[in-house]
């Protein structure tokens, strides 16, 4: 592999495990150092040793993103410890389940800031150093869901969080484009997680029965597209929402 992100300093959200982990690894694996952010600490410590093992460059940055002024403390220890910031991954999100007669606030609430809030949070936070360097990537993971309102196992509330982080991605890409930054959503469809483990044998097959290329995604699928966005080769793209879903979204 490459090493075409060497010197550079990536941020990954929700990166302990699954799709965060394996973009946490793709990124070592072109030459990054990794912070692996999540609340759990000892995922975390253990997925840092993995990529150490493998000869990758990573640290762990515990933060809680419910939590803005946890959101706001992790950001400054990130920043005692690498003054720049160039990559940006928020990857980290939770789902909302059943109908809208069935959420209650609170829960609503809780998805829109982990899912949506902390995204603003977090580039707000970054952002400056990167267009100060003159040189930036910020990759947004939003969902399928976020463009069809719901579906797989996702409902309304989570739709509209993964909407939000689509538009709030093109919005950042406009704003920051002139400062070599770009900004860009990638919306998974079906991916073999432990989160989608919960499927069950029908529902799996139901879904997998409408993606063109007949199987769901794995995380490394996912992993794979942020890693060319991370790089140069991606320069001129930016405000793009990418579908990385075997073509379930066919529009």
């Amino acid at each position: 592999m490459q090493r075409q992100l060497e010197g550079r300093v990536a941020v990954v959200t929700g990166a302990a495990r699954g799709i965060g982990f394996a973009i946490a690894e793709r990124l070592a694996g072109q030459g990054a150092h990794v912070v692996i952010s999540d609340v759990d600490h000892s995922a975390g410590q253990q997925s840092v040793a993995r990529i150490a093992n493998n000869g990758g460059s990573s640290s762990f940055a515990a933060v809680d993103l419910s939590q803005p002024d946890d959101i706001r403390r992790a950001s400054d220890e990130i920043f005692r410890q690498h003054p720049r910031i160039d990559i940006l991954v928020n990857n980290a999100g939770i789902v909302s389940r059943g109908g809208i007669e069935t959420v209650e606030l609170e829960e609503f609430q809780r998805l829109m800031m982990i899912d949506l809030t902390a995204v603003f949070l977090l580039t707000k936070a970054f952002l400056p150093s990167m267009t100060a360097a003159g040189w930036g990537r910020i990759i947004n993971i939003a969902s399928v869901a976020g463009q069809q309102g719901g579906g797989l196992f996702g409902n309304s509330c989570y739709a509209a969080a993964k909407g939000a982080v689509i538009a709030f991605s093109k919005g950042v890409a406009r704003e920051a484009g002139r400062s070599g930054v770009t900004c860009n959503a990638i919306c998974p469809g079906l991916t073999d997680t432990a989160l989608t483990s919960e499927l069950t044998i029908a529902q799996r097959e139901q879904i997998i029965s409408t993606i063109p290329v007949g199987r769901p995604g794995e995380p490394e699928d996912i992993a794979e597209a942020v890693g060319f966005l991370a790089s140069d080769a991606a320069s001129f793209i930016t405000g793009v929402t990418l579908n990385v879903d075997g073509g379930l979204m066919r529009h």
